[in-house]
Parts: C-alpha cells; sequence; structure tokens
C-alpha cells in the first residue's frame, strides 16, 4: 500500500502519515496538495512531501480524502528552503506552509478563477461548406450576420493557417453593434455557442518598452566590480550613497541575467517603494516583470504563483518580504535593495524571519547570486564584508555630481527656552519651506509617529487614557474622533471629562502625523498638503495615489512617517525636516544609533536629488550628540567603528547571536513563575549567555502578560545544538500541570 507524508497549515511539529486509496494512487505527486481529516472533525488542505511504503507504527493511518494537483505546487529546492526556515527561526513547517502559500492555495474552496463569456462557432459550423451555407441562410437576418461576420474576423477565421482567437462576449457585441438578442438567435440556431473561459486577474497588457540608459563611469566601474565580486564571492555589498544610480546598476544586472536565461527576484523592504521602481522596471522589461504583495488580492497572488510554476514564468519578480516564498525554477540573482531596513524582519506571526537573510540563504540553494544595496548597510553586514565573506562595492558620487544635502542642526531645547518655536517648528525651517514654496519646490517634513497626539492627559490630575488589553497609552486620532490602541488596533470614544477626577481639560500630549498635517496647513494655507503613514495608506492604490500626486507636483509639501526614507526618488524636493531627531535616539535598543543614522541619512537623501543641492533641517534637543554630528557630515565609517567597539564590549551582533524567548499567559503571578523557571533552567546550562527575564516596554498585549528572555550565542557555539536544547526545555517546562496553557516562542536574530 503507498502511504504519504505531508504538512498541515498549523503548529504543530513534525510531518503526519496518511494511506492514499488505491483509486488515487495515481494521481498523488511530491509537492501536490492533498485533502486530509485532522482530528475528529477538521478536514486542511496539506501538502505531500514524500510518497513511500512503509506503514507507521502506534495509531491508526487515516486515508486522503482527494487529491487536488497531479503536478507540484512546491518544487523540491523550496521544501529545503521551508526546511531551513523552519529549523533556523525556531518554529514548525506547518507555519512555514501558513506564512508561504496564498491563502486561496491553503483552502478547499479558497481560490476561484476569474471567468468570461466568450464565444466560438458550434462543432457542426467548423468546415468551408458549413459555414457558407450558413452565411447564405442568414441573408433576410442582417444583424445575426453582421454578428457572424464579426465573430469571423475576430477569431481570425478569415486569415487561415494560425490558430482561431478568443472572443469575449462583450467585445464581440460592441464591435458587432448588436444586443444580447440576436447572439441569444443565433445559439439558439446552434450556429455559435457560448462558453465559460477562465481569464487572468494578472496585468498583460502590451506595455511598449524602451532601452536601458547607458550606466555613466562610477555607475560602469561598481557594475564591473560586481562581475568581478561575483566570480569569488555568491553575496556582494553594493555601499552607494543616496542618489548614485544604483536602481541602474540593478537594472543592466537583470538583463545581464535575462540573457543567461535566468531568473531574479527583487526584493523591497515596503510596498510604498513597489510604486516607482516596478514602473521604471516595467518600462525596461515590459511583461516579463511580475510584482508580488500584500495589497494584491488573494487572487492575484494565487495567480502569480501558478504562473511561476507554468512553462512561462515572470523572468523577473519584485515584492516584499514574502517574495523569497515564490517558486523559481531558475533563480539567478537576487537583489535585496534599503538592505538595512527592519521592514524585512517578520514579527507577527511566525515564521519570525528575516527576508534578507533567507534571501541569501534561498540564493545559496539554488546556485544564485546576491547583491545587497544601500546607503546605509546595516552593521552585521558592513561586518561581513569587511571580514570577506561577503564582497562589498562602494559608489561615492552621486548622479550627475548632485552634492549630497546640505544638513544644519537647529537645538530646539534652546528655541523653547526662548518661546521662539512655532509649535513643533523652528523659524528657520518655516523659512526654508516658505522659500521652496515660493520656487515652487516640494518639501518633505518627517516625523515617525502616527496619529494626531501619542497620548492624552487631564490637566487635572495628569490621568492618561490606556488600553484595556494591552499595556500602552492610547493615540489620538483626530480624523475619526477616537482614540486607538496602536498594538491591539481597539479604538475607544474620547472621554467628555476625565474619568478619574471629573476634569474637562483633556489635552494632547506629543505630536503625530495628524497634528503636523494640521499645524502646516495653518501656517501654509495655499500650500497642497499630504500625508503618508499607515493610516492614510490602508488600501492598494492609496499608496500610488499619494506617490503619483506628489512626482506629478500636484502635492507640495508631504508629511510622513519612515515610509518616505525608503528610497523614492522625486526630482523637485528641496527641502527636508527632520522634527525630532530625539525620539528614534531615545529608544531602549542597542541599534537605536544605528536606526537613527540610517533612518535620517535615508530621509535626508530624498533633498536635492536632481537640479541643486537640498537643505535639510534636523531639529534635536541634543546637538552635540556624536550621532549628529556623523550625520551631518555622513560618516558611516565613524558611526560603524564607535557601535562596532560598544558591541564588542557588551556582546552584542555581530560578535554573538540573539535569541529572544517570550512567553505569554493571561495570569501574571502564572507568567512570573513560568519565566524564573525557564531562565533557572537555561542558566544552569547556558549561564551568562542568559540575561532576564525581563518585562519589555509593552508588557502585555491583547490581554496577554509577556516576559523576555535573552540568549546570547557566540559564533564557536553550535547553532543547531542550542536550538534543540531550547526546544527540549520548553517540551519539560510545559509538561508541568501549572503552566500548560502558556505560550512560549522564539524571535532568532530580533530586530
Amino acid at each position: 500500500m503507498q502511504f504519504v507524508d505531508v504538512i498541515v497549515p498549523l503548529p504543530v511539529a513534525g510531518q503526519f502519515t496518511y494511506a492514499v486509496p488505491e483509486a488515487l494512487a495515481g494521481a498523488v505527486c511530491e509537492g501536490g496538495r492533498v485533502i486530509v481529516p485532522f482530528g475528529p472533525k477538521k478536514q486542511y488542505t496539506a501538502i505531500v512531501t514524500r510518497k513511500h511504503t512503509v506503514p507507521p507504527e502506534g495509531y491508526t493511518i487515516k486515508d486522503i480524502l482527494e487529491v487536488v494537483d497531479r503536478r507540484p505546487v512546491l518544487l523540491p529546492g523550496q521544501l529545503a528552503f521551508w526546511q531551513w526556515i523552519a529549523d533556523y527561526y525556531l518554529c514548525t513547517l506547518g507555519e512555514v506552509y501558513k506564512a508561504a502559500l496564498p491563502t486561496g492555495m491553503k483552502e478547499e474552496e479558497g481560490y476561484k478563477p476569474r471567468m468570461e463569456a466568450h464565444v466560438r462557432l458550434t462543432g457542426a459550423l467548423r468546415t468551408e461548406e458549413a459555414l457558407h451555407a450558413q452565411l447564405d441562410a442568414l441573408e433576410r437576418a442582417p444583424q445575426q450576420l453582421r454578428l457572424l461576420m464579426k465573430y469571423l474576423e475576430l477569431s481570425g477565421w478569415t486569415q487561415p493557417g494560425g490558430p482561431l482567437k478568443e472572443v469575449p462576449q462583450p467585445r464581440l457585441l460592441a464591435e458587432a453593434g448588436v444586443t444580447a438578442a440576436v447572439l441569444h438567435a443565433l445559439v439558439k440556431k446552434q450556429v455559435l455557442e457560448v462558453y465559460p473561459y477562465e481569464v487572468g486577474r494578472l496585468r498583460t497588457d502590451g506595455l511598449a518598452t524602451v532601452p536601458m540608459h547607458p550606466l555613466n563611469a562610477p555607475q560602469q566601474r561598481a557594475f564591473d566590480e560586481l562581475i568581478t565580486t561575483f566570480q569569488t564571492k555568491q553575496v556582494c555589498l553594493l555601499h552607494g550613497v543616496t542618489s548614485s544610480g544604483k536602481t541602474e546598476i540593478y537594472i543592466h544586472l537583470i538583463d545581464r541575467a535575462l540573457q543567461a536565461g535566468q531568473q531574479v527576484l527583487y526584493l523591497l523592504p515596503e510596498i510604498a517603494l513597489t510604486t516607482q521602481i516596478t514602473e521604471r522596471l516595467r518600462r525596461i522589461f515590459g511583461a516579463r516583470l511580475g510584482i508580488y504583495h500584500s495589497k494584491f488580492s488573494d487572487a492575484e497572488r494565487v495567480e502569480i504563483w501558478r504562473k511561476q510554476l507554468s512553462e512561462q514564468p515572470y523572468e523577473v519578480i519584485v515584492g516584499v518580504r514574502s517574495s523569497v516564498f515564490l517558486p523559481f525554477q531558475r533563480l539567478g540573482l537576487v537583489i535585496v535593495d534599503e538592505e538595512h531596513e527592519t521592514s524585512y524582519k517578520q514579527q507577527e506571526p511566525a515564521p519570525r524571519y528575516h527576508a534578507r537573510n533567507a534571501a541569501i540563504v534561498l540564493a545559496s540553494q539554488l546556485g544564485a547570486k546576491t547583491v545587497l544595496g544601500t546607503a546605509t548597510p546595516s552593521i552585521e553586514t558592513y561586518y561581513n564584508a569587511e571580514q570577506g565573506k561577503y564582497g562589498r562595492v562602494c559608489l561615492t558620487e552621486r548622479y550627475q555630481h548632485i552634492e549630497l544635502p546640505s544638513i544644519e542642526r537647529v537645538d530646539i531645547q534652546e528655541l523653547h527656552r526662548k518661546k521662539r518655536m512655532n509649535g513643533r517648528f523652528s523659524p528657520y525651517l518655516l523659512q526654508l519651506v516658505r522659500e521652496a514654496l515660493e520656487r515652487q519646490e516640494q518639501v518633505i517634513l518627517f516625523q515617525n509617529r502616527r496619529g494626531f497626539a501619542p497620548m492624552v492627559e487631564c490637566r487635572t490630575c495628569g490621568w492618561v487614557p490606556r488600553c484595556d488589553r494591552c499595556d500602552v497609552s492610547l493615540t489620538y486620532h483626530k480624523r475619526l474622533d477616537r482614540l486607538t490602541c496602536h498594538y491591539c488596533g481597539a479604538t475607544y470614544p474620547v472621554p467628555a471629562a476625565c474619568p478619574a477626577c471629573g476634569g474637562r481639560e483633556l489635552t494632547g500630549r506629543g505630536f503625530g502625523t495628524e497634528k503636523i498635517e494640521d499645524d502646516i496647513q495653518a501656517l501654509f494655507p495655499e500650500a497642497r498638503v499630504a500625508r503618508m503613514d499607515l493610516d492614510t495608506t490602508r488600501t492598494r492604490t492609496a499608496y500610488e495615489r499619494i506617490i503619483a500626486d506628489f512626482e506629478q507636483g500636484k502635492t507640495d509639501i508631504l508629511i510622513g512617517t519612515q515610509m518616505v526614507s525608503k528610497g523614492l526618488d522625486f526630482d523637485r524636493v528641496s527641502v527636508v525636516g527632520i522634527l525630532n531627531a530625539d525620539a528614534a535616539l531615545n529608544y531602549p535598543d542597542f541599534r537605536s544609533y544605528e536606526r537613527a543614522f540610517q533612518l535620517m541619512a535615508q530621509v535626508a537623501g530624498r533633498a536635492g536629488r536632481k537640479h541643486r543641492q537640498g537643505r535639510v533641517v534636523l531639529q534635536t534637543r541634543q546637538p552635540e550628540l556624536p550621532l549628529i554630528h556623523q550625520v551631518i557630515t555622513n560618516d558611516y565609517a565613524q558611526m560603524y567603528r564607535d557601535q562596532l567597539e560598544e558591541r564588542r564590549l557588551f556582546r552584542y551582533p555581530p560578535f554573538c547571536r540573539l535569541v529572544d524567548v517570550y512567553l505569554k499567559h493571561r495570569k501574571e503571578e502564572v507568567l512570573e513563575a513560568a519565566a524564573e523557571a525557564l531562565a533557572l533552567r537555561l542558566r544552569n546550562a547556558l549561564g551568562s549567555r542568559i540575561l532576564g527575564p525581563d518585562r519589555p516596554p509593552v508588557a502585555r498585549v491583547q490581554a496577554l502578560f509577556i516576559r523576555k528572555i535573552m540568549v546570547k550565542i557566540e559564533p564557536s557555539v553550535s547553532l543547531p545544538d542550542v536550538r534543540e536544547f531550547l526546544l527540549q526545555v520548553q517540551r519539560e517546562l510545559l509538561a508541568d500541570e501549572r503552566f500548560r496553557s502558556l505560550l512560549v516562542y522564539y524571535d532568532m536574530d530580533p530586530m
């Protein structure tokens, strides 16, 4: 008898074995989907990983119920990649499966192809003699004759030798100029027949392509160095200043890969970036380019997956982190643009993978090369390049010799003391904004917090509204006139009076992008202002509309969170304002200075990109901080040296790997006991490598209390051994009756 091992889309360890009924034995394939019973009543779409004839022992085996695919939807290389993800990121194969495939491929009835009514001749009329006889018979029905003649024209019947073309019913009626009743009459006479035809949701327009731009001298040198580096290295860092033309180099690398018959994966950290870059790439590569991200409907993502398995897959895929899971038949090049971005790290749910690191492994498994491109490399990537693990190519000149922006710091602590600040804006910033508007240039204002006021406070007693389910204060959103929790999404009405003291003076503390938008509109009523943050970009078209309006000059001032920092290219931006540099610096994390440098340098890089040097105003309460000077002078090397020395001293990456162990429970006393018990077991084996348990900055989310234990692992320690030990200790902990409902999970290489 035949058996199959399968993965089910559930967070359960291991694979499961089912028997294959005789009637289905010839239809099952490895990598294909089958429907299986699971538990007493459930059914799931599982993926077959292995066919064999060895019956399992110890339990009654069930039969698979149905075969979904006769051809694989999961390629052998993908299964190996899934296994690496599960092993490295300490999760189950079922969790990888759940994250990797579109929903429509994990449910029995999840995906329905888009159908359209098409028209064709009936079988009896597909000879010349029968057709001519029918044309003669319709001489007294001019509309029916016209419709039939139009069908023959559109289908290509009048041009013998080639295959007949598909003729959609709406197009046929429109071009023949007749009603549906005329078509129904011909159907009744058995002249034409209407049938359902599957049409794709993917963009198939025949966009005219244009030649690539030639590389300038610095770009050509970098391109040649990359090609040379790839002779000895699998991975190469392309370290190019903002606006140096890295994308143009990527285009030439893509073209070279396509000429070699290879596929390319081009990863971007944010959907916001795909709007600009995909249009640029589509002008070059046309229909060879596919796009994959979460703003696409699930049905569109299913169709992209199916196309990648077909004989004519997209040769270039542009997408965000989930694109690493797509099937590639001949991957030759992976480009990770803005490789430093934390958006590449999946936070919730598992697998908590880093798409940059996963892409490097995927490329290695499939024999492809990887380019990591950025103006501000992550410290770990730069360290790997310095140690010779990665190659490194530098691009130090901006395109067309445009100067890097002039960055000027403004001490807002002093200005507040002298009462010279206008709300959140220094007089100097407002002057530059006014001058830019007079020259019909554009302005970007950066504030990395959305909403109107991050906190509301009673001025009488200091009461602050907090989320019922999370350990955070609520953010006031003026447009909604609601208080919102940015962790669980719960919303609350704004109280008319303080519930603690009855006072009616409730005031906003701090400021978000919505407040900035209101203030700027009041200061510059003639300016056209737009905001780009999570609240304004919830739909797929919202990103495109905001960016297109700014590109076309329909917006004068763009206010945004970190979305505006990510590689966007705008020609007319002459002024950038960083309204509160200290927010990023004061975050309790060993990476806060690195991230602050990257964020400010990237935001500053949006200024003066084409015609003139840009101006950047950096507002800070700590103007003498060394990092502020490093941003102003674009001194990445000094920032890197400072941070590397600090990390060496305190044993942080790249000198060790980190694993954060999270524990969650509804009862805080149970959680405390479990966290102490787990930390003790870990410390007994791993000693000073264990830190905690600690309360994270947000210690309760969605009614679950949280504790965190950090594990530091030196390069000399075996990662597989540590991972196996962690899982063993977890199993022992959960065997304790007190902790049965405890949730334990791991974040490998946390960001």
